[in-house]
């Protein structure tokens, strides 16, 4: 039988995909302002569902300074496309429109300044895809929601589900007959933080 690889973490490390400049400055900033982000593993895996899925019309619960929304807009490949992201927090949200505009992606993301538990129930879907980052403990809150706007044959990608106050999500995703769900414990470098959780899951 085959071994596996050794210090598989430390091996793990050196597939980092690159980044731009900007990227990297969201990086630094978050280290030092301690802001939560996906980091580059897994802005590469959302980089990929999109465009693996050929999603036009993407939704973020929780903007921040716009990291994971920088990539989830670039792998868009029509011109018609369009990332709506949520944010509550005034000052992030200033930040991030900033972002957008450097990286040359304003036209297609629109930033909404709320809570996203109260703007999604003001939104009109079909979604291609949901991307939801948002307070661990509102995850559950948001999912009836979140079904009604991604349309059939969807997905919805969740963050930090390792967390303790998503265990209410995890069993109510995974439970439902709406949904096909798979959860994976992962190790996600420069991730916050790099063991987590993932949920992938299928509107059905």
């Amino acid at each position: 039988m085959s071994r596996m690889i050794e210090n598989p973490e430390t091996y793990f490390r050196q597939f980092i995909p690159e980044r731009n400049d900007l990227l990297l400055e969201l990086e630094a900033e978050a280290r030092l302002e301690a802001i939560p982000i996906v980091g580059p593993v897994a802005g590469e895996l959302l980089f990929l569902l999109v465009r693996a899925m050929r999603a036009d019309k993407i939704l973020e619960l929780g903007t921040a300074t716009g990291y994971s929304t920088i990539y989830l807009a670039s792998a868009c490949s029509s011109s018609k496309a369009r990332v709506v992201s949520i944010e509550k927090n005034p000052k992030l949200t200033e930040r991030a429109q900033i972002n957008f505009r450097k990286a040359g992606l304003n036209d297609r993301i629109e930033i909404r300044l709320g809570d996203a538990r109260d703007e999604l129930m003001k939104m009109k879907g079909p979604f291609d895809l949901i991307f939801m980052d948002i307070d661990k403990a509102d995850y559950a809150s948001v999912l009836r929601q979140c079904r009604r706007l991604l349309r059939k044959g969807g997905l919805l990608v969740i963050d930090n589900v390792g967390f303790v106050e998503s265990d209410g999500f995890n069993q109510a995703i995974f439970n439902h007959p709406d949904w096909k769900s798979v959860h994976l414990l992962t190790f996600l470098p420069l991730h916050s933080p790099e063991k987590d959780g993932l949920c992938l899951a299928l509107r059905i």
